[in-house]
């Protein structure tokens, strides 16, 4: 039984490192997680948005990030803007083609701050990273899915009234992002789109509860039977 045991020791003792390495991808692998969770980012605060999904993509959560040129970072966009040029002027010497890249559009820019938060140099970052998707504006098929909100990082929360604030749109537009026409354009297209199915909506369900209450004397025995099933 003793040789039994020190032979088994020692099997786990050589394949230590390989259990250790090899167990996070087990517990992600039968974590219990939602569906992609899609995120509208209008009206939140850049960096706290981007802490809190990136935790969430490391937990091995996809998500979806929408509108992310609605989305605001503290301070006035002269500032911002100062700091974006202070950012640009960072470059390899020798060649600058190499890096680091500085990207323009909003949605780049977002996916860029929340690389820097999931230890992307890491396996684990890398899988982290690919599981995160960013936009300006709601493509389809997002246009047609629940948008959440994350309260923790919305900007009349977290930002005293009176503080200097700019949207990532406006910062991009003003560093060289070519495409805020085209996306205003775009986004007035699918609110309109929006604004109809909602009064089609509404119109029907108006409908139905007319209907309801029309017939709800025939109904009631009907009602009382499905009541007493437990419906």
């Amino acid at each position: 039984d003793n040789s039994a045991r020190n032979e088994e020791y020692y099997i786990y003792q050589q394949h230590h490192k390989q259990f250790v390495s090899v167990f996070p991808k087990i517990l992600l692998s039968t974590m219990v997680l939602e569906k992609p969770i899609v995120i509208d980012c209008r009206d939140h605060l850049h960096g706290r948005l981007a802490s809190i999904v990136a935790k969430e993509l490391l937990a091995g959560q996809k998500v979806v990030l929408v509108r992310c040129e609605e989305m605001v970072i503290s301070g006035s966009l002269v500032r911002n803007q100062t700091k974006y040029a202070q950012f640009r002027a960072k470059h390899m010497n020798t060649n600058p083609e190499r890096g680091p890249f500085h990207f323009r559009s909003p949605a780049r820019i977002v996916w860029r701050t929340i690389r820097g938060m999931v230890h992307q140099k890491t396996a684990r970052g890398q899988a982290a990273i690919g599981r995160l998707s960013t936009f300006e504006g709601i493509p389809h098929p997002y246009d047609k899915m629940k948008r959440k909100v994350i309260p923790a990082a919305l900007r009349v929360v977290r930002l005293k009234p009176g503080r200097n604030f700019c949207k990532l749109g406006d910062l991009a537009n003003n560093v060289g992002w070519k495409h805020k026409e085209l996306v205003d354009r775009l986004e007035d297209k699918r609110r309109a789109k929006s604004e109809a199915f909602f009064q089609k909506k509404k119109a029907a369900a108006a409908l139905k509860a007319k209907a309801e209450e029309a017939a709800a004397g025939e109904l009631a025995k009907v009602n009382e039977t499905l009541a007493a099933a437990g419906y």
